[in-house]
């Protein structure tokens, strides 16, 4: 058995990214941990029956979300963890979430972004040493998409494994890309997908939300000329694949979880707030990165390889 620790910026940013992959190595007998650096106090809500909690004033979308997190790892099957969380003080985190670049909310003492790097790597580096994983998983230089939440805990993530002592530190640490003939491949199957498959009337019948209740939106494709994330590279980039059809119910039943920030449409397409379409597939790309240099290990991915420990 192997143990594996995703590090992540919020709640739901560990399904949507790495679900396929935590599921597979549950399902393998592997045990699987989710750090998260922040509750996601900055979400945009999507349900109107949950309206109130973005923004709040007492900041009660954080506990909410904390909770679809802990259900959404239930499904899947791994261990939550909540950097600078305090069971005793009944402090569940201790950084909050800096919002987009720009937002007020970076300015604010506690934002996760502003954290100083050797007090939030030092509590990482804590959470490694505890758990001793033979793996860590985290996002690329750039977050992924841009957030700086995400860039932070890149950031947060190398300084940890730089204060290892090489006893402590994992055999091996990936970053999450996606190859741009996946990304390619999937843009071109949304564009010719049914129209029911976009549908989210399912979905948000589930959300309870009464009579009179709005109608319920319909996702958006994206174009063809639309820009991909910096998260999506050459496919030779990519070093390491998860695999697995299996997962991917595993991965929507979490999604699920995730109602404030995630539609799910149907098994095959998921959407955020912004309502564009995304792909729900089998498949996750990494890149397998020297803890310290952050150099590639290894060369482009094997199709054929069903997960990141083989």
């Amino acid at each position: 058995m192997s143990r594996l620790l995703f590090v992540h910026a919020h709640p739901d940013d560990e399904t949507l990214t790495c679900g396929i992959a935590m599921a597979h190595h549950v399902a393998r007998g592997d045990e699987v941990h989710v750090l998260t650096c922040t509750l996601g106090e900055e979400g945009e809500v999507i349900p109107p029956g949950l309206a109130h909690l973005e923004g709040d004033p007492d900041d009660r979308l954080g506990p909410y979300r904390h909770g679809e997190l802990t259900r959404a790892l239930d499904r899947i099957g791994a261990v939550l963890h909540v950097l600078g969380a305090d069971e005793s003080s009944g402090r569940l985190s201790l950084y909050r979430d800096s919002g987009m670049a720009g937002s007020p909310a970076a300015a604010r003492p506690e934002a996760f972004a502003a954290a100083d790097l050797e007090q939030a790597g030092g509590l990482v580096a804590d959470v490694v040493r505890e758990l001793r994983p033979d793996v860590v998983v985290t996002y690329d230089e750039h977050g992924g998409y841009g957030h700086p939440d995400h860039v932070q805990t890149h950031r947060v993530t190398r300084s940890a494994l730089a204060l290892l002592d090489l006893v402590d530190r994992p055999g091996r640490v990936y970053e999450i890309l996606t190859p741009a003939g996946w990304a390619g491949e999937d843009r071109a199957w949304l564009a010719a997908a049914d129209p029911a498959l976009l549908d989210t009337a399912t979905w948000w019948a589930r959300q309870d939300l009464g009579p009179g209740a709005p109608v319920p939106p319909r996702l958006v494709v994206p174009g063809p000329d639309d820009p991909f994330p910096p998260s999506v590279v050459d496919d030779d980039r990519v070093t390491h694949a998860v695999v697995d059809e299996a997962a991917r119910a595993v991965q929507s039943d979490a999604l699920r979880e995730h109602a404030t920030q995630v539609i799910v449409a149907s098994e095959d397409v998921h959407a955020l707030s912004n309502l564009v379409a995304v792909r729900t597939t089998a498949r996750e790309g990494f890149r397998r990165v020297d803890p310290l240099t952050w150099e590639t290990v290894g060369g482009p991915v094997d199709p054929g390889e069903a997960g990141l420990l083989v």
